[in-house]
């Protein structure tokens, strides 16, 4: 039995010493560390360059245009007397260069509406970092968690090693029959199971939360991070913060103002933009110069579809922010009643976990002494265990309540700065 004893501790060591090699983060530094380096919000960031490109696009100018026109007498009685077909005396070659001009404000409103998809570009990468920032932090939880539980049940299991190694001395004096011996070997080995599958749960989850925080580095969550964060009471400042900060309302809002821009943009773009420039035309050896116009003439197309879908887009646009204010207020006190649930739960908790420990103790010093039996004793072990795990349980859910009014009400992007 001693060899299996020094056998656990050699893995309980090597798995150990796998932890040491990995780089221990706290839950801010994981949030930080998904802000620099996750792929997908880095392919995300392309997003931004791309509206800013059309800033660009809008504020160029139209580019003149140069037209050549040559023509030339084709019947020979028509030729000047001893020219040939190509003698200037027989063609007429005509040259002009113009530019279209835009007129009632069709570049500035190019300009404006360009900048504000931008802005609203901008808010809608914010609003996939507030996604990520809580996916990021549910799963760094889930490891802080798990590694909680790990060490819960490493404690059991020693507790039951070393009544396993006084049980083995009472069975070989007879004080206690090899039932109750097989019963204390037996619930070690289930600890010893649970230890397994506890260190294989962390190792699955460590490689999410590396790919989440698209590091090479192997990562492990920093157990000594309390991380709760401090959440003011009124529910109804919570509220107007939210409503005022949260990334996807002011992006809703700044899509109203694109879409405003826009209405403007394909108003202007109704009217025909002239085409004006001067030409020069050497007819039969004389030059002439002068200028010229040309109009679109709107009798069918005045940019019809266009002004209507921008109408759309607005009304559309205006709809998603009544949409996303109501489901704010939702998930703000929903968010909230939870987080507070939680927390009165956690406080339950703490006396259970106290007693439980309690009676371990007394049903272990009176078994120890004779004063109980053996099935009393793992009774009151297995109850500590479920107790313990119960109580670490409330603790995540509580953390995990916290961290979802955090993202409901948008503070968490501030975590990551």
């Amino acid at each position: 039995m001693r060899k299996k004893y020094i056998y656990f501790l050699l893995l309980n060591f090597l798995f150990s010493g796998s932890i040491f090699s990995q780089t221990q983060v706290t839950l801010q530094k994981a949030l930080q560390a998904a802000r620099e380096n996750n792929p997908v919000l880095r392919t995300e960031k392309f997003n931004i360059g791309i509206a800013k490109s059309d800033i660009t696009t809008a504020k160029l100018r139209p580019n003149p245009v140069l037209g050549v026109n040559y023509i030339s007498t084709i019947r020979k009685q028509d030729y000047a007397e001893n020219t040939g077909l190509f003698n200037s005396a027989n063609t007429q070659t005509n040259l002009q260069i113009g530019k279209t001009f835009q007129i009632a404000g069709q570049r500035k409103n190019a300009i404006d509406f360009a900048e504000k998809t931008a802005a609203a570009s901008e808010k809608n990468y914010n609003e996939t970092e507030r996604n990520l920032y809580l996916e990021v932090a549910h799963k760094w939880i889930e490891i802080w968690s798990a590694q909680k539980r790990l060490a819960l049940i490493q404690t059991a299991k020693s507790n039951i090693d070393s009544l396993v190694n006084i049980n083995q001395y009472r069975y070989a004096k007879q004080v206690i029959t090899q039932i109750d011996l097989y019963r204390t070997e037996l619930l070690g080995k289930q600890y010893t199971l649970q230890t397994k599958t506890a260190q294989q749960e962390i190792i699955n989850k460590q490689k999410e939360l590396k790919f989440l925080l698209g590091t090479e580095e192997d990562v492990n969550a920093d157990i000594s991070d309390d991380f709760l964060y401090q959440i003011p009471s009124d529910i109804d400042s919570l509220l107007q913060q939210s409503l005022n900060n949260r990334s996807d309302i002011l992006s809703s809002k700044l899509a109203i103002e694109a879409a405003s821009s826009n209405i403007r943009l394909q108003k202007s773009l109704s009217i025909p933009s002239p085409e004006l420039g001067v030409v020069y035309n050497p007819q039969n050896t004389i030059p002439y110069v002068g200028a010229y116009a040309t109009f679109e003439l709107p009798f069918f197309s005045r940019n019809q579809g266009e002004r209507q879908k921008a109408v759309l887009l607005k009304q559309q646009a205006e709809q998603q922010l009544n949409t996303i204010h109501g489901q704010i207020e939702t998930e703000v006190a929903n968010a909230y009643a939870n987080y507070q649930l939680q927390k009165q739960t956690l406080e339950n908790f703490k006396n259970i976990n106290i007693q439980a420990q309690t009676i371990l103790n007394n049903v272990k010093y009176a078994y120890l002494r004779g004063g109980t039996t053996m099935i009393d004793f793992l009774e009151a072990q297995r109850s500590w265990l479920e107790t313990q795990q119960q109580y670490f349980e409330a603790l995540e859910q509580y953390k995990q309540s916290n961290i979802q009014l955090l993202y409901a009400t948008g503070l968490i992007n501030q975590l990551a700065k």
